[in-house]
């Protein structure tokens, strides 16, 4: 692989271990500027000194790790900032490298951290409804997205996508604004921005006393697309900013799409009247997707980057890996990795390649944990779920905390009966089984367990 390669399946990577705020902030805008294969090292590029530094002390073995996963030649890592002109260690290289030049956006100078994007709309061109598997599990959101882009601001206003983490969100927003801004060939002012942006940028406005310049930016548009809006829960002056813009953008019929890892219900840290807001549109889910769907993305995933591969691996893959698309991605890169450079792989090597991708993020959960996340989502005591009551509304969390012991864990059913109420083994098989077979029919209980999953590893 080429440098460019080997960083884009090691993000892959490190993103399945840490919370997506934190890759989003630190590793999201990095790069691989270079590889001295002779001694050994890898360059990392970071936008600035904060952020080399933080990444630095706080990601160095994670990244070292997954960059030797995938070259093994590599012994260390060094990092340099990409602004101004790169700090490039003696032993690495000898020679300055230019910096890319840092992106402003003209209506408003707010700075803007994303790189290879559109600067006025922060779109990135490779989203496209071309490369956007549809199946059961999301074409509910499709439609309603083709419905939007049929007639801005007239119809599904807002319109609010929730789902899981690697699920395809951020994929079918950026191809809705992109399609908008293309049909009118550029006239629609649209706006793409996570929530941890919006959020840095009212930051940065009141540090500044600079506040008009965030309303201009946000204010000033045709389709505002904020990604994961769960994060403004709480932030009491950022809440404030978000609703006086949703208001004046809905107000002159603006379009408003926005994503959530949960339906506005389920955001607990939200105000009132924010939530009342994205109710009073069209809500749609994002679900795991079925064994088709997970097939139909690896045979395009390769068709986009020309490589053949047999099908027998694809079909493996796609029946093992089930509940999040950038686990099958992460697994067919590492695979692919393999076949141009080891080789190829065998069944079992598959399935160490697939295990250790879909459940490294186990290793740092107790059980504790798990049940503890199950006793704050439900709102139940934690001693309702570990000794032997028998209230109704107990049921439902302790059968969930059975099969995520199990699945997460893979603790014994002995070891989870002992765990929850001191109840026989077969309780906690009967409550896995249960779970595991209910989770393909239900929904709601799918979007359950994925939330619970998720507040499990932040």
């Amino acid at each position: 692989m080429n440098p460019k390669e080997l960083w884009k399946a090691t993000l892959g990577e490190i993103e399945l271990q840490i919370s997506k705020p934190n890759f989003s902030t630190w590793l999201k805008n990095s790069e691989l500027v270079e590889r001295n294969e002779r001694e050994g090292v890898a360059l990392v590029g970071l936008p600035n000194n904060f952020a080399k530094e933080w990444v630095r002390n706080r990601y160095h073995k994670l990244i070292l790790g997954s960059l030797r996963n995938l070259d093994s030649s590599i012994r260390n890592v060094d990092y340099v900032v990409l602004t101004g002109v790169r700090e490039v260690p003696a032993r690495v290289a000898t020679t300055k490298v230019p910096a890319a030049t840092p992106l402003t956006d003209e209506r408003s100078q707010l700075p803007i951290t994303e790189l290879k994007v559109d600067p006025l709309t922060n779109l990135n061109p490779r989203y496209t409804f071309d490369t956007f598997i549809v199946g059961s599990s999301n074409e509910l959101a499709y439609a309603a997205i083709q419905a939007v882009i049929g007639a801005v601001g007239k119809k599904y206003n807002p319109l609010f996508i929730y789902g899981g983490v690697g699920l395809g969100k951020t994929h079918l927003l950026q191809a809705a604004g992109n399609t908008i801004s293309k049909n009118v060939g550029g006239r629609n002012r649209v706006l793409y921005v996570s929530s941890e942006k919006f959020i840095n940028d009212v930051v940065w406005a009141v540090r500044n006393k600079r506040m008009e310049d965030v309303k201009k930016k946000y204010r000033d548009v045709d389709v505002l697309i904020i990604d994961d809006i769960q994060f403004i829960g709480g932030k009491t002056t950022t809440e404030l900013e978000f609703f006086y813009t949703f208001n004046a953008l809905y107000e002159h019929s603006k379009q408003i799409i926005i994503s959530s890892d949960r339906p506005p219900a389920a955001i607990p840290t939200l105000e009132e009247r924010l939530r009342s807001r994205f109710e009073g549109g069209m809500i749609a889910d994002i679900t795991y997707p079925d064994y088709e769907m997970r097939l139909a993305i690896l045979r395009a995933k390769l068709q986009e980057l020309g490589t053949p591969l047999d099908d027998k691996v694809l079909t493996h893959i796609a029946a093992k890996v089930q509940k999040n698309i950038r686990e099958l991605e992460g697994v067919l890169n590492k695979v692919l990795f393999f076949h141009q450079h080891k080789g190829g792989v065998d069944v079992k090597k598959l399935d160490e390649i697939i295990n250790e991708t879909t459940q490294v993020t186990a290793k740092n959960v107790s059980a504790s944990d798990v049940i503890k996340t199950v006793a704050e989502f439900f709102e139940v005591p934690i001693t309702d779920l570990t000794q032997r009551s028998r209230k109704q509304e107990v049921v439902e969390p302790r059968q969930i905390a059975m099969f995520l012991l199990r699945d997460l864990l893979k603790l014994s059913y002995p070891h989870i009966g002992e765990k929850l109420g001191k109840r026989d083994h077969t309780t906690a098989i009967h409550a896995y089984e249960k779970i595991n077979k209910e989770l393909s029919q239900n929904p709601a209980l799918n979007q359950k367990i994925m939330l619970i999953k998720e507040r499990v590893y932040k």
